[in-house]
């Protein structure tokens, strides 16, 4: 999954917003560091006449205002093709809450994949209820590579095309301290399910028939409990994040069967030296289906979690099944002392149930490295640029707004 992207970065400030958005490394015990930069800093030193609307050098904001950035892009990837999309995020922050972000992007690509995209956090005032959404509207050509590990390779492809509405959304109230429940809707309807092979057209895969071609749909309730004591979720530097989400899918709610799930998702932030700002990282990300049988879209794959980062190193889809165990690690370090640049090395593993057992039977690790690019010292923005490989000849470069988990 080899990608090359150009970016074109435009930050537009209105009011400055309230409270501390940086979550700050910094440490009484360890040297001065060096003032800080990002890529606003770099951009004024190239073109002194460029004004920047708001001040760069304090992470202090007034209340009422927002931070907003807009990324128009151009790339290429292996499972796009040549791409074209417009990113816009935007953070805000009520009095006493933590950070809320509104990503709202739209990308089309060579391969005539339209991907409409808008996820909200947003925090109230003193973070007494969070409201959480995931909404795309998607005409999404693919390919997939079958089901499980064991049997599926890059050779076994089999292309397919539908249009995919995804509608998540729930709201979350207080209950302890970082603690917070809650219910929700989701929504998983694909249409127009074209599966092919060498032309011709397939009724199963991997001997699994159960939305392959036509027409899927997966309605539920959501039923969630959510631990957050990072400070920003952009850029953490420590904390836990602990996600519980259990789905009954209801045919009374439209589902065309009822099926349970339960996603288990973890991370935590360290910093493994009292001398070093540097973080070391940790996310598992579990997706078990309890009972029934989903669609072949809705099975857990790779790379279609909340914000499609699982599997740095392998493709999009690449691994699919009932059941999906992933386990990532992460060190993140700064190269240069102004913190404008940054690192990375990472190593994951991730494992599918197989089709026939229901059971797990091989693992797929990757492993890379990547950058950083700051780009708002204010929010602790990055752009990240992650180089990964995988077995069996997967191998890509990556790109994310923000820190991948």
């Amino acid at each position: 999954m080899f990608l090359i992207r150009c970016f074109l970065v435009l930050f537009l400030f209105a009011e400055p917003v309230y409270g501390q958005l940086s979550d700050s490394t910094a440490r009484p015990d360890l040297p001065v560091s060096h003032p800080q930069q990002d890529l606003a800093d770099v951009v004024h030193a190239m073109l002194p006449r460029w004004k920047r609307i708001v001040p760069h050098d304090s992470s202090t904001l007034k209340t009422g205002g927002k931070f907003v950035a807009f990324i128009p892009q151009i790339g290429y990837t292996l499972q796009n093709s040549f791409l074209v999309q417009a990113l816009v995020n935007v953070a805000f922050q009520q009095p006493g809450a933590n950070l809320s972000t509104l990503i709202a992007s739209g990308t089309y690509t060579l391969n005539k994949q339209s991907i409409l995209m808008f996820a909200p956090t947003v925090w109230s005032a003193q973070n007494q209820m969070v409201w959480i959404g995931d909404w795309r509207l998607m005409q999404y050509p693919q390919s997939t590579f079958g089901l499980g590990v064991v049997n599926t390779s890059l050779d076994r492809e089999i292309n397919m095309d539908y249009e995919y509405l995804r509608i998540y959304q729930k709201v979350l109230k207080h209950l302890g301290p970082n603690l917070y429940g809650g219910l929700g809707y989701a929504l998983d309807l694909h249409w127009n399910i074209v599966s092919q092979q060498d032309n011709h057209d397939v009724t199963q895969i991997s001997t699994y028939q159960n939305g392959v071609a036509g027409r899927s749909i997966s309605s539920g309730l959501l039923v969630s409990l959510l631990f957050d004591n990072r400070a920003n979720s952009l850029n953490p530097t420590k904390g836990y994040y602990a996600n519980l989400q259990y789905r009954p899918n209801l045919e009374i709610l439209g589902s065309n069967s009822n099926y349970q799930s339960l996603l288990v998702e973890a991370r935590t932030y360290i910093q493994p030296s009292s001398f070093s700002e540097n973080i070391l990282a940790f996310w598992s990300y579990n997706a078990l289906t309890l009972s029934g049988t989903p669609p072949f879209l809705d099975l857990p794959s790779t790379g279609w979690d909340t914000h499609n980062n699982t599997g740095r190193g392998y493709i999009q889809g690449r691994f699919r099944g009932k059941n999906l165990l992933y386990l990532e690690t992460e060190y993140r370090f700064n190269l240069t002392r102004n913190r404008l640049l940054g690192g990375v090395v990472f190593a994951n593993a991730q494992t599918v149930t197989e089709v026939a057992s229901n059971t797990f039977q091989g693992m797929a690790p990757a492993a890379g490295a990547g950058l950083r690019l700051n780009l708002n010292k204010i929010s602790r923005a990055n752009l990240a640029i992650d180089y990964g490989v995988g077995i069996g000849g997967s191998h890509g470069l990556f790109f994310n707004f923000s820190e991948v988990f």
